[in-house]
């Protein structure tokens, strides 16, 4: 996914009000729209160089929005929730129904049809669906950002998810129905050479990922490339440890 034009770089002064930052850009302080509402553990550290996208929407209040922070050892963080989505859509757009692909997203291209924001019932729609022609069955993909890292362990969620943990027991309804699901991490750093589930934080969501992993559900965390011109969903596939 490129960006319209390529990101300008500042200071990350502090966020506020969760979805506003102030960054020192150019002399003068300006105020960026922040995508995300995570905690942003590990990430939220003051006097950190950042990258911004600047919007030409005149509608918009704010035409900033803080797309990373570079962490205290040095790695981009992606931080915009928006992201994740929109590069594995574009990465599935590439692959599904092409013959002839290999590696990580080999198992993606052997379905024909991508139906985004499927909904499963009236209250909840996933990520992603993928099917194939003449088949009943699908795979189901759920995209979840992934910004927190330990001690070189990307992990999720970085604050209490009940949101997060009603997706997993909706998941492990789909596998009993017979279909096969997917939760795919997009890590948006590059620091880490595993990914866990945070218990800490939220022990419910690691208890729950642990019994539908036991049932079938396929982990995915997928590190994505970041940089000021273009972010994309990489190959490079970590290791979980549950």
């Amino acid at each position: 996914m490129k960006f319209s034009h390529k990101l300008q770089e500042g200071i990350f002064l502090k966020r506020y009000k969760r979805f506003f930052a102030d960054i020192e850009w150019q002399g003068k302080q300006i105020t960026a729209h922040v995508p995300n509402t995570g905690s942003l553990k590990s990430v939220n550290n003051p006097g950190q160089h950042c990258l911004f996208s600047e919007s030409d929407n005149p509608e918009r209040k704010l035409k900033f929005t803080l797309e990373m922070i570079k962490s205290p050892m040095g790695a981009w963080v992606g931080v915009n929730t928006s992201t994740p989505n929109a590069i594995v859509r574009e990465t599935l757009e590439q692959v599904v129904g092409h013959t002839g692909v290999v590696g990580t997203f080999s198992d993606w291209s052997h379905f024909d049809e991508i139906k985004p924001e499927y909904k499963i019932s009236a209250e909840t729609r996933l990520d992603f669906a993928l099917k194939k022609k003449g088949s009943e069955k699908m795979h189901f993909i759920e995209v979840k950002n992934v910004t927190l890292a330990e001690e070189g362990v990307a992990k999720f969620p970085d604050a209490v998810t009940e949101r997060g943990q009603k997706h997993i027991r909706e998941l492990m309804l789909l596998m009993e129905q017979g279909h096969t699901v997917e939760l795919v991490f997009t890590v948006q750093r590059h620091d880490c050479g595993t990914f866990a589930p945070a218990d800490d934080i939220d022990p419910e969501y690691g208890k729950l990922l642990r019994e539908a992993f036991q049932k079938g559900l396929k982990i995915s965390p997928l590190v994505v490339d970041l940089s000021p011109e273009a972010v994309e969903l990489s190959e490079t596939k970590l290791p979980v440890k549950l």
